[in-house]
């Protein structure tokens, strides 16, 4: 049970950031709900592709031994989530740089406020 102690914490996070999305009407805690989401996406995801005992494949071998692929961890899901957390990053940024706009336009936060002073 407690190897899947990393699964049960990843789908923790998802359902709560996907409820700080739903039921909250201020946008900041939607997007730190957004940021949850997408933590939990990649904790998931690193944790279906770790390989206990396994050797990085750029490690050097012993010289003259035989190559056994079942032995290394598979780099793609690493480099994958490396990417995702780029993308995390950067949408965060732009999110953030939206919230400060809006915020400096109609004072608030919170969605009915927003949609109020608009119309």
């Amino acid at each position: 049970m407690m190897g899947l102690a990393v699964y049960w914490t990843a789908i923790a996070l998802m359902l709560l950031g996907f409820y700080a999305m739903i039921a909250h009407g201020n946008l900041m805690k939607k997007l730190i709900g957004l940021n949850l989401f997408q933590t939990a996406v990649i904790l998931f995801f690193l944790a279906g592709s770790a390989k206990w005992g396994a050797l990085v494949p750029i490690v050097p071998y012993a010289p003259g031994a035989p190559v056994m692929p079942e032995r290394f961890m598979n780099p793609l899901p690493h480099a994958l989530m490396l990417t995702a957390i780029v993308v995390l990053v950067a949408t965060l940024g732009v999110a953030l740089a939206l919230l400060v706009r809006l915020s400096r336009r109609y004072g608030s936060f919170e969605e009915d406020a927003i949609l109020e002073r608009a119309e």
